[in-house]
């Protein structure tokens, strides 16, 4: 099997802000998708399930897929799990510890703070139900933008904090926002982690860099039909092996606009406005 689709869903729910939208799945539409994919002869892995299938040397069945939730959200408990558990599905749940039990606060500009997450007993709970645990950092900050002190102290606390909590070791990390570099991957590596997942809107595939692995963004608008044709054979490109030029000048852009809002905001605090 030369093509993985790994699925990269949020939150799971009725409503959202406007900035938020393309990031949330109605409950309804994502049972649509099981419904889709179960009829259709798909068998769900974890995220590490996947890649010790893969170290094993033999090929994947051909309907296999991983479904991946960032962020820890509410929903997942109370909607997505149940649903889940209906179709026979299992998945892999990214969780930004800071804020276990309490909201979203990284989403405030967009408009989304007061989103609700999991506690740790709904966090515990879960993973009792088969569901496969990963770090989605601490704070949920912009990992290529910070230094590496700061990186391997997001990584390790997350990574610690659930596994103090479950009692297994946390295999699994996803690159807030999808950024990384080479830099954060041997942060990864060097934090203990077995595996991270970026985005990239593309398909995966065996040989790819398991510290980099390639994720299908499944955002409000997919329809089955859509699904259907991103599960299509070269629908979706495969994941590419370098940074692109693209991505490089956008970092280049998100670290000129950090330093940029750090010094407008020493300059009100040096005039005492702040």
């Amino acid at each position: 099997m030369n093509r993985f689709p790994i699925l990269m869903y949020h939150s799971v729910a009725e409503n959202a802000s406007e900035m938020f939208q393309p990031w949330c799945i109605r409950p309804e539409q994502f049972e649509d998708h099981l419904v889709f994919l179960q009829q259709a002869g798909y068998q769900s892995l974890t995220l590490s399930q996947y890649l010790q299938e893969l170290n094993k040397g033999k090929p994947l069945p051909e309907k296999s897929i991983v479904l991946t939730f960032d962020d820890g959200f509410l929903d997942f408990y109370t909607t997505a799990l149940p649903l889940l558990q209906r179709y026979g599905f299992t998945a892999t749940l990214y969780i930004a510890t800071a804020y276990v039990g309490q909201s979203s606060k990284w989403l405030e500009f967009e408009g989304e703070s007061q989103r609700p997450l999991v506690n740790w007993a709904q966090i515990r709970e879960i993973h009792e139900a088969g569901i496969e645990i990963g770090a989605h950092t601490h704070t949920h900050p912009e990992l290529d933008l910070l230094s590496n002190h700061q990186v391997l102290a997001e990584l390790k606390t997350s990574k610690h904090l659930l596994e103090d909590a479950l009692g297994v070791e946390t295999k699994s990390l996803a690159y807030p926002h999808g950024y990384f570099s080479q830099r954060i991957r041997a942060l990864a590596i060097e934090a203990g982690y077995d595996n991270a997942c970026a985005v990239k809107h593309a398909m995966s595939k065996a040989q790819d860099d398991r510290f980099a692995l390639s994720r299908v963004d499944i955002r409000h608008h997919v329809t089955n039909e859509i699904l259907s044709s991103y599960l299509s054979e070269d629908l979706l490109p495969l994941a590419p092996q370098t940074e692109s030029i693209k991505t490089k000048l956008w970092r280049l852009a998100r670290r000129y606009h950090l330093h940029r809002n750090k010094t407008f905001l020493s300059a009100l605090s040096a005039a005492g406005y702040l």
